[in-house]
């Protein structure tokens, strides 16, 4: 079997996978900020490196998955006014902040339920570890690499720069930086535009609020990641995931902070998944194609024509290499959605042909076949192997399910194959498709079921917003609880979910 090579985004090449600590692996992947419904965006990063957990797994790995929960924070995005989503939307929806964490948390959980995503073996809280935190920012204040400035603590960006590669990750130069960082209302307190938040001071109307030493606040977005990743995974780890989206300045502040507080860096393999356009466009809220996974799983959102099962959006995923950008259209999925069909046909095929096995002989009969067999099934690893090419995999498993179902309908003789080469066949179909892929037969009363599970989510949700005295019936209630979802209803008629 050829070595595993990961495409490191920090280097801008593929290198051969050694991990820090023979047969272990570390691998931390940023989380969900849950201030709101998951969408289409995120059902990328999971399913992409839940197929990197379970490949590293079957490779005989002992890996410590570390995926975060972002439940607080002073978000800072790039040319926008930073914010607490967490402390915005509570007030928004009328929920005290761990509440709504708690409502989207479910949720969160419940999707990657349906996405069959292997749950990470650590799934930390940013509130879950303000001290970490705190340490570490005291930590970069005592290097002097660190200030405080009317009860906030930023980052000194420039004073790493001159000791560090700053940008390195995500292609930015210091000095563009410095220069046209946009002047963004409440940072004029900073040293430089490039520096970032480590700690907020909290106005007298924010909600989610800590005991500091720099007084009453709540953490910047990044300093959790590096906190939380020291913590689980040690000063330097193998792997940290995460989309594209974050190189900056997400996970480049990460490195910054870690590297000064631990004296190493962090990360040694960065893999960034690209994104999903819709039609050829970004998604964003401005054009109005954000795609909720319960609108995409009932097909309830203006741009969708039907609705498409988790197991067909998993699938319509793995089928480019996870680094390519992924654009999404009603024909697209539903070229997945039969795709998924032919190939899942073809496998249950497989195992009906295992039942004619004692036909074969140790010689196959038709030896050009039988190579062409093996050289499609020995290419699984190897693809796989070259940074997890999930796409090209699947394009051999569908070069050979005609030959599979000429076999099954008897046109192709089962003896042409070997016995070595059916087994083979067998044992590496179910493996790639179920215990790597992580996917699943789709049948109809799976599709019906989860339909009518979203019809009743829809139900309830336009019945909360049109009656304040509004309580779930027992009917919808009981029809929810029987599948694992508690209702608990507010006064006002805001409903928060519990789904086991």
């Amino acid at each position: 079997m050829s070595e595993l090579k990961i495409y490191n985004s920090l280097s801008k090449q593929k290198e051969v996978f050694i991990p820090l600590t023979p047969g272990h692996v570390g691998m931390y992947v940023c989380g969900p900020t849950v201030s709101g419904e998951s969408h289409l965006g995120h059902a990328r990063p999971y399913v992409t490196f839940d197929v990197v957990y379970r490949y590293l797994t079957y490779l005989g790995y002992k890996v410590r998955y570390v995926r975060n929960i972002t439940d607080a924070g002073h978000f800072e995005e790039e040319g926008r006014e930073a914010e607490d989503k967490i402390s915005s939307k509570a007030v928004l929806e009328k929920l005290e902040p761990m509440e709504l964490v708690q409502k989207y948390t479910n949720l969160f959980h419940w999707a990657m339920l349906q996405f069959n995503c292997i749950p990470p073996s650590i799934e930390p809280t940013a509130t879950g570890h303000i001290v970490e935190q705190i340490e570490m920012i005291k930590k970069l204040i005592a290097d002097g690499y660190a200030y405080e400035k009317n009860g906030s603590v930023y980052f000194d960006v420039k004073k790493y720069a001159a000791n560090y590669d700053y940008g390195k990750l995500s292609g930015r130069k210091i000095e563009e930086l410095l220069e046209n960082t946009r002047e963004l209302e409440g940072q004029e307190e900073k040293n430089n535009p490039a520096d970032f938040a480590l700690w907020k001071a909290a106005p007298p109307q924010h909600i989610m609020r800590w005991q500091s030493p720099w007084g009453e606040g709540f953490p910047g977005w990044h300093i959790e990641c590096s906190a939380m990743s020291t913590k689980y995974l040690g000063k330097q780890f193998d792997i940290h995931g995460g989309g594209m989206d974050l190189m900056f300045p997400h996970h480049e502040s990460e490195i910054a902070q870690s590297t000064i507080c631990n004296h190493v860096a962090p990360v040694r393999y960065w893999m960034h998944n690209n994104m999903i356009t819709i039609n050829g466009r970004k998604m964003g809220k401005s054009y109005n194609n954000v795609i909720k996974l319960t609108e995409l799983f009932s097909g309830t959102h203006p741009l969708l024509s039907q609705a498409f099962h988790p197991m067909v959006v998993r699938f319509f995923i793995l089928q480019s290499h996870y680094r390519s950008t992924l654009d999404f259209s009603n024909e697209a999925l539903q070229a997945s959605e039969k795709g998924l069909k032919r190939l899942w046909e073809a496998y249950e095929n497989l195992k009906r042909i295992k039942e004619r096995s004692g036909e074969l002989n140790e010689t196959a009969g038709d030896q050009e076949l039988d190579a062409k067999v093996n050289k499609l099934v020995d290419e699984f690893a190897e693809f796989m192997n070259d940074d997890f090419n999930t796409a090209k995999v699947l394009a051999n498993m569908f070069e050979l399910a005609p030959v599979i179902n000429s076999i099954k309908d008897r046109v192709t003789d089962i003896k042409s194959l070997s016995t070595a080469t059916f087994n083979k066949l067998q044992e590496q179909f179910k493996l790639y498709i179920e215990d790597i892929f992580g996917l699943k037969a789709v049948s109809a009363a799976d599709n019906d079921k989860l339909k009518a599970v979203m019809q009743l989510i829809i139900d309830i949700r336009r019945e909360a917003r049109s009656r304040k005295d509004f309580v779930t019936s027992d009917k919808i209630r009981n029809q929810l609880a029987a599948i694992g979802i508690i209702l608990k209803d507010e006064k006002d008629g805001s409903v928060t979910w519990n789904i086991n």
